[in-house]
C-alpha cells in the first residue's frame, strides 16, 4: 500500500480554505485514476504537547508506489496538484509526504 499525505497549516481564512478544498479540490483530486480511498482529518488536530499548527490532513491511498506515481503524473493528478495554491498560496504551509506502509 501507497499513501500521499498532505499537510495544510492552519489558513488565514478556515471558513473559505474549506469551503474551496471541499467543494473544489476534493473533486479534482477524487479523478486521480488509481485511487483507492480518499481521507481528511475532522475536527482539531491535536498533539500530547496540545494542539498542532495543522488544519487538515489528508490521505491518499494507492496499491503501490507505482500507482501512486502514475496518479501523480496523470492529467488528473497534475490538475490537483496545480489546484493548491488556489486555496493554500503558501507553499510553506503545505507539506506532501510519500509513505509505502505495510501490515504487521
Amino acid at each position: 500500500m501507497a499513501q500521499l499525505v498532505v499537510t495544510y497549516r492552519k489558513p488565514k481564512d478556515p471558513v473559505a480554505f474549506d469551503k474551496y478544498y471541499f467543494e473544489t479540490h476534493v473533486p479534482i483530486a477524487k479523478t486521480m485514476p488509481g485511487l483507492r480511498k480518499y481521507e481528511v482529518t475532522h475536527g482539531p488536530i491535536g498533539t500530547p504537547a496540545g494542539p498542532s499548527p495543522y488544519h487538515l490532513i489528508a490521505t491518499l491511498y494507492f496499491d503501490d508506489l507505482a500507482a501512486l506515481a502514475n496518479a501523480a503524473a496523470s492529467p488528473q493528478g497534475r490538475a490537483a496538484g496545480a489546484d493548491v495554491p488556489n486555496f493554500a498560496p503558501n507553499a510553506a504551509d503545505v507539506e506532501v509526504l510519500i509513505l509505502e506502509t505495510r501490515e504487521i
